[in-house]
């Protein structure tokens, strides 16, 4: 499936709202105004503001317009909330960012796997462990597993560039949904190896399953954080109460 419209002008506009095109508490152009800009219709502008409003760089006033809420601030943030690959998190914080590759392997999901993933016992995967770093200095270690049958062809190439660039613009693949959890572990061997954590004892650990367009989980991932450098980002809004 291609890139639907709206997908290209969230991308658009998240770009200039970073970039400080659209600075912090300034008013998007209105949406008639958008509606010519990207030749679309007025109901795809919203489904893109919408996306907008759901990472917390917008935030849509009644009588006023959408306002930009988005700041930079000084470490790398991830956001929690929306679905970021590394390369756009590190181009969003003007910092410069590069991939290692330290494994590549297939395997077959176990018992102890399908417990841990929700992949199913007997389900082939690429199995995937990455470096990444931020101005040449390494900040996560990722562990990832792919179902072959849903992302055929990976290649280590693909993996030292970027995996999700391949699902949505080689295979045209929706990548729709991932489901997280945050937690605090301890440095383990394997960290102390690839990361060199120094002081730090614990890092700040990510494990997401990501699902696609019909709802199929092709993804598991953990991303084990260097603390130092990072803070993680959400935008929670307060539901309207009625007695």
């Amino acid at each position: 499936m291609p890139k639907s419209k709206y997908t290209e002008i969230y991308k658009d506009l998240k770009l200039r709202i970073e970039s400080e095109e659209y600075e912090y508490q300034s008013i998007l152009p209105p949406e008639s105004a958008l509606v010519v800009t990207y030749d679309c219709s007025r109901n795809t502008v919203r489904r893109a503001l919408a996306q907008l409003a759901e990472i917390g760089y917008v935030q849509a006033i009644n009588g006023v317009g959408v306002r930009v809420v988005y700041q930079p601030i000084d470490k790398a943030s991830f956001v929690i909330g929306g679905i970021e690959t590394f390369k756009e998190s590190a181009s969003r914080n003007k910092l410069n960012s590069n991939t290692e590759v330290i494994m590549f392997a297939e395997i077959t999901a176990d018992e102890r796997i399908q417990s841990r993933t929700g992949f199913k016992k007997g389900t082939e995967l690429y199995y995937i462990q990455r470096l990444r770093k931020l101005d040449g200095k390494p900040c996560i270690l990722d562990i990832n597993m792919f179902d072959k049958s849903i992302v055929p062809g990976i290649t280590e190439e693909i993996a030292n560039k970027s995996i999700y660039e391949y699902i949505e613009n080689e295979l045209h693949m929706e990548i729709a949904m991932s489901k997280r959890k945050m937690t605090v572990e301890r440095v383990t061997e394997v960290d102390m190896k690839c990361l060199n954590p120094g002081d730090y004892n614990c890092l700040a650990v990510v494990t997401s399953q990501t699902f696609n367009g019909m709802g199929l989980m092709f993804e598991y991932t953990q991303s084990r954080h260097l603390p130092e450098y990072f803070c993680f980002m959400d935008t929670a809004t307060r539901a309207e109460l009625h007695d």
